[in-house]
């Protein structure tokens, strides 16, 4: 097989699994569903809780934590689906990754508001991490789990979650304190 027809069947099978997507989310994960409608308030809640809680003065500073936090756990989440390690089984539209609503709101929001609470009350950051991380990984994707919303397969499970969680976010914080000093240097 040649390059031309390696690619051209590389695009007939994208092809046929988003067709084979959006046969699914028409069966079993559209508005009709209540799979749907829970993973649509796990979209907009903490969006909106975000709006009434974020601190205006550092937006900037703690939006670019969660932004980061949003696209680390985006692209770890394409991954961890394509290599079949932790399947969404309901997502928002069959085009958009399917855990649009966790990496894209529950996990940047929750983090994001960690961090801020940890830098306005002088708190370990590192340590709050560890706490909501072990909430995330064995409560949040527990409760998923349970609830036929996620699966895990070969050998993933909760703590490689935790551990992703930690890098994730530790990296967002680095990345962002960064930025912070870079900012600074500019000022001077």
């Amino acid at each position: 097989m040649d390059y031309k027809q390696h690619w051209e069947r590389i695009v007939e099978k994208k092809v046929e699994l988003h067709s084979a997507y959006s046969s699914y989310w028409n069966q079993y994960s559209d508005f009709g569903n209540w799979q749907f409608w829970l993973v649509l308030v796990l979209l907009l809640f903490p969006l909106i809780l975000l709006v009434f809680t974020v601190d205006r003065k550092r937006i900037f500073e703690i939006f670019f934590f969660g932004y980061t936090v949003h696209i680390l756990w985006a692209y770890a989440d394409i991954a961890l689906g394509h290599s079949g390690f932790f399947v969404h089984k309901y997502f928002l539209l069959p085009a958009l990754p399917n855990a649009t609503n966790v990496t894209a709101s529950v996990l940047p929001v929750g983090f994001l508001l960690l961090y801020q609470y940890c830098n306005n009350h002088k708190k370990n950051f590192f340590f709050y991490t560890i706490l909501l991380s072990a909430v995330f990984a064995f409560g949040f994707a527990s409760l998923e789990r349970y609830l036929g919303l996620v699966e895990f397969k070969k050998g993933m499970n909760q703590f490689y979650l935790f551990l992703i969680d930690l890098v994730i976010v530790f990296i967002a914080f680095w990345v962002t304190k960064l930025l912070l000093k870079v900012r600074d240097q500019a000022r001077l």
